[in-house]
């Protein structure tokens, strides 16, 4: 696997992760560099160490991961799109730069969204991919995909934060079943 095909999966890998920083970034409101950062590690690192560890694992347990992965994914990101609605809804005010960034929420968001990482890391057990390399390359384009997130869904949201959280919590819904119903068509 060369650079360049290298580049354009870390990209598609990072998308999720991406749209899930615009819906934070969103939230949030006014963000810092410190969000910035904070989201690019969550997502970066999990981004990273999921292909390591599927690549470790290897052929071991490929059958299941690709059996429930797309399952995992949508269940995560449905409890938490499903929470972000219901906070728009009641109207409750919190501390955003706080309630949003606690690490249960990051641990489930970057752990949802980096699922699919861990089955192509599976992969590269059967390719001849330099592993360190691979999750190098992943993990800094997630970073930068997830930092820019925040950055760009804090630029919308924070004139319209209720709305914005209400509209994240459909677009993780939404990215949830987009991978359930392309897991299932898969099999």
């Amino acid at each position: 696997m060369g650079l360049a095909e290298l580049f354009v999966l870390a990209l598609s890998l990072s998308m999720d992760a991406f749209a899930v920083s615009l819906c934070k970034g969103l939230s949030l409101g006014r963000v810092n560099t410190r969000h910035m950062c904070l989201a690019g590690a969550w997502f970066g690192g999990f981004q990273a160490l999921m292909p390591l560890i599927g690549y470790l694992v290897g052929s071991l347990l490929a059958g299941i991961i690709t059996k429930f992965d797309h399952w995992i994914a949508f269940f995560l990101l449905f409890i938490i799109g499903f929470g972000m609605i219901r906070e728009a809804l009641h109207g409750e005010e919190e501390n955003a730069s706080e309630a949003f960034m606690d690490i249960k929420s990051m641990f489930m968001l970057a752990l949802a969204t980096s699922i699919d990482a861990l089955a192509v890391g599976v992969t590269f057990a059967f390719l001849q991919v330099n592993i360190l390399a691979a999750v190098s390359v992943i993990g800094i384009t997630a970073f930068i995909c997830s930092a820019a997130g925040i950055k760009a869904g804090s630029v919308f949201g924070l004139a319209y934060r209720s709305k914005a959280e209400l509209s994240g919590g459909i677009a993780l819904i939404l990215i949830g079943l987009k991978i359930l119903v392309e897991g299932l068509a898969g099999l």
